[in-house]
């Protein structure tokens, strides 16, 4: 892969780290930061074999996994490299994942693309753990998607009877993650284009953090930081998707998005995700395509069904998008709402139940394995809402 010339991307809005706290070791960004980063996060970690996680399109159609590999061979690091990881990180990937990993010995898996090989790896983790009562062995995630699940302590994955399962833990959080735009420059246009969905889902992630229990104020700040920036980042990148510092804001917007928080166990963020959990693994929805289906409405039906405090949140974030005030709190939302479902029609994003072929009469199971109990009072606004997304 080529290298692009280093020197214009110095400023620290583009290149940098950043260190949190066990067991995340470090986030490094910046166009080329792997060639440094990676050999960085394994000398910290001191991982002697790795096995390269990722999925067939991405190993077959560019040469970003290549590149990972050469690095690690350089440091007589590479142990294989396993592609059968599926959307929704399908549980025969996962074990066949778990099979190789101990065939070859690795001790870290260095996970690359979007969201299903970064869950895929903390599952095969997971059971790896299980399996050995050991300590977890540890995950360097290099996202190649702004779908920013490299930043949780949980993983989704589609299990034996097709739907969403999960496993989680504080110790599942990658130990090292790289944001290097540079990667993502070889990926074919039309697949940059159809990620741009996968910003929807960081969007997702910004807004519904602002109403997700127990998330402190200032990650609420950061969260309309990433707002502002994904609007402002994700039209520019479809305009020009080859330019690479446009492409870093976005990385670094989807981080923001989901700022790493620790909290006692994985759930949803909001109904948004909820609602994305049971479309996705079951009628083979990306999740990108199900935060465009459901975060304008679900965002409007908190017009209606918020607490104060959370309706003040949500309509705080006009500010940030440069819009004005309606001088009404759920207008505001409503205008939130509205712009969410312009961005996501501008981006050429919007789609329908019915272009998934979503059956119409599951629709009140779906809402309600997403609200969790048929005694929830929101559960008819919900089934509404699902069924206003087949126009």
């Amino acid at each position: 892969m080529s290298s692009l010339d280093s020197t214009k991307y110095d400023s620290s809005d583009l290149r940098g780290s950043y260190s949190w706290t066990e067991p995340l070791k470090g986030i490094y960004y910046g166009p080329g930061s792997v060639k440094t980063a990676l050999p960085k996060l394994l000398d910290i970690l001191g991982a002697k074999k790795a096995l390269v996680l990722t999925g067939r399109t991405l190993h077959d159609k560019t040469d970003v996994v290549k590149t990972v590999e050469n690095i690690l061979k350089e440091r007589n690091a590479y142990g294989a490299t396993f592609y059968e990881i599926g959307q929704h990180a399908p549980i025969a990937g996962i074990r066949n994942g778990l099979k190789q990993f101990k065939d070859v010995g690795a001790d870290v898996i260095v996970s690359v693309g979007g969201g299903s090989p970064v869950d895929a790896a903390k599952a095969i983790l997971y059971f790896q753990q299980q399996e050995t009562g050991g300590p977890f062995l540890k995950q360097i995630a290099i996202p190649t998607t702004l779908s920013a699940a490299e930043y949780t302590a949980g993983a989704g994955y589609t299990n034996d009877e097709g739907f969403k399962a999960v496993v989680t833990s504080p110790e599942l959080v990658p130990a090292g993650i790289i944001l290097d735009a540079e990667l993502t420059l070889t990926t074919p246009e039309r697949l940059w284009y159809q990620r741009l969905s996968t910003g929807l889902r960081a969007v997702d992630h910004a807004v519904e953090n602002l109403y997700r229990p127990l998330v402190p104020p200032p990650i609420k700040h950061i969260c309309y930081a990433a707002l502002a920036d994904l609007f402002k980042y994700l039209p520019a990148s479809k305009a020009n998707p080859q330019d690479v510092a446009v492409r870093q804001k976005l990385q670094i917007a989807s981080w923001m998005s989901l700022w790493p928080l620790k909290t006692e166990k994985y759930s949803a963020l909001g109904l948004s995700h909820a609602l994305g959990h049971k479309l996705g693994a079951r009628y083979s929805i990306p999740h990108g395509i199900t935060s465009c289906l459901t975060l304008a409405r679900v965002v409007a039906l908190k017009a209606e069904t918020a607490s104060q405090e959370d309706k003040e949140w949500l309509a705080g974030a006009l500010f940030y998008l440069r819009k004005p005030s309606t001088g009404s709190l759920e207008n505001d939302i409503l205008k939130l709402s509205a712009e969410i479902q312009r961005l996501v029609d501008d981006l050429g994003l919007h789609s329908t139940l019915a272009e998934y072929k979503v059956p119409r009469e599951d629709v009140p199971q779906i809402a309600e394995l997403a609200v969790g109990t048929k005694d929830d009072p929101t559960l008819p606004k919900v089934v509404a809402l699902l069924e206003s997304l087949y126009a």
